[in-house]
């Protein structure tokens, strides 16, 4: 039985109950017409929008931030839905307590049409629509665009049970798509990780750090990135994804290398500020013989380099973690603590380390040159540094403005994009 040949009256999309109408009916509330047309068709699709990370929404911001954005969700599904679906299909939201939005193909043609291009090129367009604009939808509960997962179901009807148990038993099999699907990328996502790791598919660029007063280079920091075309490119991305496989030592030497492969040439008279993680001095590569010898094919020598020190792993012991940081300060390497002032950790490896630069949170440059009680908390960093014999960078410098503050406040040096953004120091092979 063809579409055209239903009896099954058309809905009015005014009416509030079409695929591009308003406000969303229940699921419940469309139990009954999604059960006649089944009834009357013989079949229908049915697919399971996933709205879970609207979980962490409610669990952050409360009940109200749910429904905003479970309702965002669902007009971003109508948007679609009002130029790839029929009249006769339906939007609607989940049973109570769930974040999901489900549609329902009811425009049953008896072929294999529904699974081969309607479902999938609905599923498609909803996929780029999410991207595009759920970063501004579900502002300011996310920062960006969630992953939004969807499972689909294709149920012929059979008269030994009633349309509701299918339309359930559907609703049922679609979630179970879900988290295949979810397994699926989540899988498929690792092995994109471990091939750049496994390739040491990864390459450094350079932001300068510079004299405030003289605007002179002074160093270069180096700073990792994953490939240019993947989701890996940030750093932010690639060691959260590091973190979540168990892979950050690993990376961290490839990060470590990475930044003494451009480091090759490096401007003479400069210092080169590399990355390292505690668990560095961990590595066989990372052994004074070893690094000092890569250090000469760079034409490098230990005095060149200073060693940042990343929070991004906590130091454990400080007894231990000293002892290294003496060693290796014999052989004429320099330290630094990054990010200074971002947490209580910060303040207890400021004392703990005493680096020879202590480089101050962008939160506190940042309008340094507007706000009293920045300035005089980099005052008062200053004098706790230069008691320590330390030098005081600034970073996250974005105007000329907060240039002239630091100099004013007798901070040494400066970083940010107000100096360019970082690049590689020649070109990529």
């Amino acid at each position: 039985m063809t579409p055209s040949s239903l009896s099954y009256p058309e809905p009015d999309p005014a009416d509030g109950k079409g695929p591009g109408s308003g406000e969303l009916m229940t699921a419940s509330a469309a139990l009954e017409r999604v059960a006649q047309r089944f009834d009357a068709a013989g079949g229908l699709g049915l697919m399971v929008v996933d709205g879970s990370f609207i979980d962490a929404i409610e669990r952050k911001n409360g009940h109200e931030a749910r429904r905003d954005a479970l309702n965002a969700l669902g007009r971003l599904v109508q948007q679609v839905a009002a130029d790839k679906l029929h009249e006769c299909d339906l939007v609607m939201t989940a049973e109570a307590g769930r974040n999901e939005i489900w549609v329902a193909f009811l425009n049953w043609v008896d072929d294999a049409s529904i699974l081969r291009h309607e479902i999938p090129s609905f599923e498609k367009a909803l996929a780029q629509v999410i991207h595009k604009n759920a970063g501004k939808v579900f502002y300011p509960h996310l920062r960006r665009a969630p992953k939004v997962e969807m499972g689909f179901e294709v149920c012929f009807r059979n008269p030994r049970f009633s349309a509701e148990t299918q339309i359930y038993r559907a609703v049922e099999q679609a979630r179970e798509d879900v988290q295949h699907n979810i397994a699926q990328r989540a899988r498929e996502r690792r092995r994109r990780f471990q091939e750049i790791v496994l390739d040491r598919n990864v390459y450094s660029v350079y932001e300068p750090i510079v004299e405030v007063d003289t605007h002179v280079v002074f160093a270069y920091e180096s700073l990792v990135r994953g490939p240019d075309d993947s989701e890996f490119h940030s750093p932010i991305h690639l060691f959260s994804a590091a973190d979540e496989y168990d892979m950050v030592f690993e990376l961290d030497c490839q990060s470590r290398a990475s930044g003494l492969r451009g480091a090759v040439d490096f401007p003479q008279g400069t210092k080169l500020f590399l990355n390292i993680l505690p668990t560095a001095f961990h590595d066989p590569n990372f052994r004074a013989e070893r690094l000092i010898e890569t250090l000469a094919n760079c034409q490098l020598s230990p005095t060149d380099v200073v060693f940042e020190i990343s929070e991004q792993e906590s130091i454990e012991n400080f007894s231990v973690f000293k002892e290294s940081r003496d060693y290796y300060r014999s052989l004429g390497f320099q330290f630094a603590l990054d990010d200074t002032g971002s947490g209580y950790a910060g303040l207890e490896a400021l004392l703990e380390i005493s680096p020879d630069f202590i480089k101050m949170d962008r939160a506190f440059v940042s309008g340094v040159d507007e706000d009293f009680a920045r300035q005089d908390l980099l005052s008062a960093l200053l004098t706790v540094a230069e008691k320590m014999g330390a030098k005081v960078i600034g970073e996250g410098l974005d105007r000329p403005e907060e240039l002239e503050m630091l100099s004013k406040l007798g901070i040494h040096y400066g970083q940010g994009w107000l100096f360019g953004h970082p690049t590689p120091l020649r070109p990529r092979d």
